[in-house]
């Protein structure tokens, strides 16, 4: 693939992610090699991490540093040597803005996890935002600020094979283990859950087996992979994540929620974009239909994680975790 190509294909995720489209561009258009993108996406966060070091208030601080989050994490999105400092560089920009103007932020950490909670101590729920294969807490800034709006308290996570955590562990089938042990140190009695991407999977799994989950919402998450089908870029990041092709071979056979969807028994709303057509992947449908209190919304333009259908998607799912965790939902 190019580097035009690669460009093209994960510009709605950026800006999904909340950088800006234009500086976007100015970034990318330089590129003549795909090679060139982690350099170039470090350098512009750090551009960032200066501008905050100069900024005439702890506002405009705070919002270059979750800026530079932002470029940081997307530098591990293209294969990049540097990318576990990349990755560093993101949890530690993000964490140095919440200390600027959040001190109830609150980092936690475990077995298998990291992350930071964040929102009033007394919210009607805490939602954890679950990434997925190669995303981290820092891709999703705006979804954890609309969720703190509705009063809902977050947890931001890195899991196993995630983000700060990336090059010292590999992912997990069994990420409900890995969400009990965060219920625990949060100290919270019920959850809500949103997953992205195989986080959706990583999300709907624990709800099926976690009997804490009070609701759940996926955004493009696999109901299941075949291994056979998956492109080839699909397959190196998963073995990249897992610890080689063998792993990620298996790892895929355990993607499948055929005999877990209908224990789910907390509110799901699974969310698609009807434009994310993946070979070897198969959408949230079967998954809606099979929970017992599940509902599906296929936004009929939207991609994968739905980067180019944000208003379509993102005031529903969040008004659906915040009723259902208040006591509301219809």
């Amino acid at each position: 693939m190019s580097a035009t190509d690669f460009t093209a294909a994960q510009w709605t995720r950026a800006t999904g992610a909340g950088v800006d489209p234009h500086e976007y561009r100015r970034v990318t258009d330089g590129l003549t090699s795909i090679a060139d993108w982690g350099p170039s996406f470090l350098r512009t966060g750090n551009d960032h991490l200066r501008r905050a070091e100069n900024a005439g208030s702890p506002l405009s601080a705070r919002e270059h540093l979750l800026t530079a989050a932002r470029w940081f994490h997307l530098a591990t999105l293209a294969p990049y040597a540097d990318a576990p400092r990349a990755a560093a560089a993101a949890d530690r920009a993000l964490g140095r803005a919440l200390a600027l103007l959040e001190p109830g932020a609150r980092r936690v950490s475990g077995d298998g996890f990291t992350g930071w909670l964040r929102g009033p101590s007394d919210a009607p729920g805490t939602v954890v935002v679950v990434p997925g294969l190669d995303s981290a807490k820092e891709e999703f800034l705006d979804l954890a600020a609309a969720l703190l709006a509705r009063g809902l308290a977050v947890f931001a996570m890195d899991g196993p094979g995630q983000g700060a955590l990336a090059a010292t562990t590999t992912l997990v089938p069994d990420y409900e283990k890995v969400v009990g042990w965060v219920i625990d140190a949060l100290g919270v009695a019920r959850i809500g859950l949103v997953g992205l991407s195989l986080g959706g999977y990583f999300a709907a799994r624990t709800a099926a087996l976690e009997r804490r989950v009070a609701a759940v919402a996926t955004i493009s998450g696999p109901f299941r992979l075949d291994w056979e089908e998956l492109p080839p870029p699909v397959r190196e990041i998963m073995a990249g994540r897992t610890g080689g092709p063998d792993a990620a071979h298996r790892f895929a056979r355990h993607v499948d929620l055929t005999a877990l969807a209908p224990r789910i028994a907390a509110p799901l709303l699974v969310v698609d974009g009807a434009q994310d057509v993946i070979p070897g992947v198969t959408n949230g449908e079967p998954l809606a239909r099979l929970a017992p209190h599940g509902s599906y919304l296929s936004v009929p333009h939207g991609d994968h994680l739905l980067g180019n259908a944000r208003p379509d998607w993102l005031p529903q799912l969040c008004d659906h975790l915040a009723n259902t965790l208040a006591g509301t939902a219809a």
